[in-house]
């Protein structure tokens, strides 16, 4: 019966979210109230249950994420976004254009959303097809193949960061690992999938292909706008290897550890870019404080959605939901990591949206971390994976990359649904090699 109730709330959130188009936020609260009732939980029990998993969820990430919208729109502002894009163009050259774009789009896509990092990346990629005379999936598939791994693997991207705090993962680690599996999966997905596309002339619309590019005394250097923009990424990662090299406590430690810690890494990364991106380039604080208040407002339905995942969490332990499907799972010989994948796979095709099938997945998936000795480091990634599957009509991507590109749906699935689907592919069988050697 507990799995029956679970089911019927997951298609309930499908029915609100994609045919009567209810907010994801509003659906996900409706459909805790749902599972809580059919469960047998007390009315007060249920509205608890909500609050405690919302509390618990949005305590750290609204951190994360309030400071990853700063930075991310403090290097899309100044400019250094376009900066690192343009100078890995001219560096790699039109006969490695592919991989030019494959490491703008991975490097710009850590400190931003995906959507927005698509917007201000596409209109670059459109100026070098045109120039290069390249066709256009051919440059621009490969930079949305990394901008869609970070967005589904790393921290700290709203999903892998939040199923890092349900799993209590190591950030750090999670970020690692995912840098691991994203680079084949980036590889395979991009430029060695687009090699093999025929027959698709993708015609941007006017709108989109004369974009304003920044002159060049317009932006900051490239050493800066790399800098920048990666130094989250190098503060979170240097800790976690620093306590792997030298693990024994010590002051030392405690401070790298300190400066480390995610929340402290993204406030130190918007005080650096507060400085090197707008006050040392002669922006007034006034109006470097207005975009960042811009920013994080952008943000606060991602947070609400986030939030909701989280309540409906809480209601499938509160309810008991969450022990009864582990305890099913707890003799399976699949692999609790291939059973994750599946399970945020299947969310996927019926929801949607990345995000909303891997706090989904997590929140079911919750026992198998602690009935097995499964990293739950691999156990993000594996879930990262399964969400990013089978991207089709329902996912805001889909349309965004149609829209962008003026191709038809059938082309659309060809393209962009293939690599989503690569990517998710290569990412298990990347958890899979790694569960090996950790």
């Amino acid at each position: 019966m507990p799995l029956f109730i679970v089911i019927s709330g997951i298609l309930l959130l499908f029915i609100l979210i994609a045919r009567f188009k209810l907010n994801a936020f509003i659906s996900f609260i409706t459909v805790c109230i749902f599972v809580g009732l059919f469960q047998g939980m007390e009315l007060l029990k249920i509205v608890e249950s909500i609050q405690k998993g919302i509390g618990d969820t949005l305590g750290f990430l609204v951190l994360i994420l309030g400071f990853g919208a700063m930075l991310g729109k403090l290097v899309a502002d100044s400019g250094a976004a376009q900066r690192i894009t343009s100078h890995l163009i001219s560096s790699f050259g039109i006969k490695n254009i592919q991989w030019a774009v494959v490491v703008a789009g991975f490097i710009v896509g850590v400190p931003m959303f995906y959507s927005v990092g698509f917007v201000i990346l596409i209109p670059l990629v459109f100026t070098v097809a045109a120039a290069s005379g390249l066709p256009l999936i051919y440059v621009g598939l490969p930079m949305l193949a990394s901008l869609s791994v970070t967005h589904g693997f790393l921290p700290p991207h709203p999903a892998p960061t939040a199923i890092s705090t349900m799993f209590n993962a190591d950030i750090g680690r999670t970020l690692l690992y995912g840098i691991i599996i994203a680079i084949p999966a980036i590889i395979i997905a991009g430029p060695i999938f687009t090699r093999t596309i025929k027959n698709i002339n993708a015609t941007p619309l006017k709108e989109f292909y004369n974009p304003e590019i920044l002159k060049d005394n317009q932006m900051p250097s490239m050493g800066v706008s790399l800098f920048t923009a990666l130094l989250p990424v190098i503060l979170i990662i240097f800790s976690s290897l620093y306590t792997i090299v030298f693990p024994s406590e010590s002051l030392i430690k405690e401070i790298i550890l300190f400066i480390g810690n995610p929340v402290i890494a993204m406030l130190i990364s918007v005080l650096v870019a507060i400085y090197t991106l707008g006050l040392s380039r002669g922006k007034k604080m006034k109006e470097l404080m207005n975009s960042i208040s811009v920013s994080v407002s952008s943000i606060t339905m991602v947070l609400l959605i986030i939030s909701g995942a989280g309540a409906l969490k809480q209601i499938l332990i509160d309810s008991g939901v969450s022990d009864y499907i582990g305890s099913l799972l707890e003799g399976s010989l699949v692999s609790p990591l291939i059973l994750a994948w599946l399970i945020a796979t299947v969310i996927r095709v019926c929801v949607g949206s990345a995000t909303v099938a891997g706090l989904t997945a997590a929140g079911i998936v919750l026992p198998l971390i602690s009935n097995s000795d499964v990293s739950p480091e691999l156990m993000v990634l594996a879930i990262g994976s399964g969400s990013l599957m089978l991207s089709h009509v329902n996912d805001a991507g889909f349309w965004l990359f149609k829209e962008y590109f003026n191709l038809t749906v059938k082309e659309t699935l060809s393209t962009w649904t293939v690599m989503e689907t690569i990517v998710g592919i290569t990412g298990l069988i990347g958890v899979l090699i790694l569960n090996v050697f950790i």
